[in-house]
């Protein structure tokens, strides 16, 4: 969430990795070059044999999809990662899931391989890219494939947390939880897929991931599907276990993360979420708080990426899209965005989350209020509140956190029962 860099060798410190052999850095080098390479100048815009999800028929939905059960694997394809020569395994699963509405949907998830042993069984980590998009250009797996486009630049920022993933052993899948219908901030929907994403992830046997510990990952974003996925796995699907969980950056209160960014550089975010809440939610009123300037957004940004909307209206207000005044905090905007607001019920999982104290795109607030509700249902956790400046400054700082936690939880080391918060 949030246009910005979000990477450095931040690995370097505190890795409680497995030590690996076999050109480890060779290969995890290549993959951190691929980011390079997408973005040298000429590089073309996209390659007319990586269509979008939309245009791609291995997105169809299969005539049975109802009779099937949530996570069955519906179709499978080897990819290049990136289209690149990277010595890495890589598949992308078509699967079952079912929205927030309890309708089955299909879905896709990119799983990848590294070339690294992994001692005892190969853990399985399900990361969350923050997609933060209203249309199926600006998906995951578009991009992991090798989709050239500028909606696929959150995926791209990504690449070292994926690589330092794969780095330790680790095998990674990747959803695109909005669905195919690009959800943005769609709490259960968004949840659901993950969890059907790690149910299609270890029942696809060339993973080999069928009985490794499951962990999760996200920020900003990532971090809202990944808590959501957390929260709903007893109730939807009490076949995963997570042995751990790692989010940070979390936008716990949406109102307020709309709110902050109004009228200042990141100002296309508010609106993004407005657009998305009331295109999620038709039944929510909100489209009909919208003024002739606002309706025209609606419909103009229905294949719009987060960092489209960001670039083009820096400096804009909501209001100046909307028939009432101050409609971020209006009773009916308020709504609708409680019908995803994180919180309850806690997740039966050891967490590890994380927030800059000078967050400029999600303030730090929201985050304290959901650690204590949290808290206050009994869950196990360690919360920091990162003295690391910015939005993307605390995702960098404090990311080896982050995955030395889920390191010692793939080992098997059982966090203190209860809350840590610093």
């Amino acid at each position: 969430m949030g246009a910005g860099v979000r990477f450095g060798a931040w690995w370097s410190v505190r890795d409680r990795g497995p030590s690996v052999r076999g050109g480890a850095r060779d290969w995890s080098s290549a993959l951190v070059l691929a980011l390079a390479l997408l973005a040298v100048p000429g590089m073309p815009a996209a390659r007319a044999d990586v269509p979008v999800p939309d245009d791609d028929p291995f997105y169809s939905v299969p005539g049975d999809l109802a009779e099937r059960p949530n996570g069955a694997v519906l179709g499978s394809r080897p990819i290049p990662l990136f289209d690149l020569p990277i010595p890495v395994s890589a598949w992308q699963l078509r699967y079952r899931t079912t929205d927030s509405e309890d309708r089955p949907l299909v879905d896709v998830a990119t799983v990848i391989v590294p070339p690294v042993p992994s001692p005892g069984t190969r853990p399985l980590l399900s990361y969350q890219v923050p997609e933060d998009s209203l249309a199926t250009r600006c998906a995951p797996s578009y991009a992991l494939r090798g989709g050239r486009d500028p909606g696929v630049v959150n995926t791209m920022l990504d690449i070292p947390y994926l690589t330092e993933a794969l780095r330790r052993g680790w095998a990674v899948v990747v959803s695109d939880y909005e669905g195919p219908q690009s959800r943005f901030f769609d709490g259960p929907g968004s949840g659901r897929a993950v969890l059907d994403g790690i149910r299609a992830a270890r029942a696809f046997p060339p993973a080999g991931v069928a009985d490794g510990p499951v962990g999760a990952w996200g920020y900003s974003g990532g971090a809202f599907a990944t808590l959501w996925a957390a929260q709903l796995r007893a109730g939807y699907a009490p076949d995963v276990r997570f042995s751990g969980i790692s989010a940070g950056g979390v936008p716990a209160d949406i109102p307020a993360v709309a709110q902050r960014v109004d009228g200042g550089v990141q100002a296309g975010l508010a609106l993004l979420i407005v657009i998305a809440l009331a295109r999620n939610h038709p039944d929510s009123g909100l489209a009909e708080l919208l003024n002739d300037r606002g309706r025209e957004l609606l419909a103009e940004s229905a294949t719009a990426c987060g960092p489209d909307l960001v670039t083009r209206f820096p400096g804009a207000h909501v209001d100046d899209f909307s028939t009432v005044p101050n409609l971020l905090a209006h009773p009916v905007f308020r709504a609708t965005a409680d019908r995803n607001a994180l919180g309850e019920p806690a997740p039966d999982t050891p967490l590890y989350l994380y927030h800059g104290n000078t967050d400029d795109v999600i303030p730090v607030a929201g985050f304290t209020e959901l650690v204590g509700t949290y808290c206050a249902q009994g869950a196990t956790l360690t919360a920091i509140h990162s003295p690391f400046p910015s939005h993307n400054g605390a995702a960098i700082g404090e990311a080896a956190g982050g995955m030395n936690f889920l390191s010692d939880r793939f080992a098997g080391s059982s966090p203190v029962p209860g809350c840590l918060v610093r």
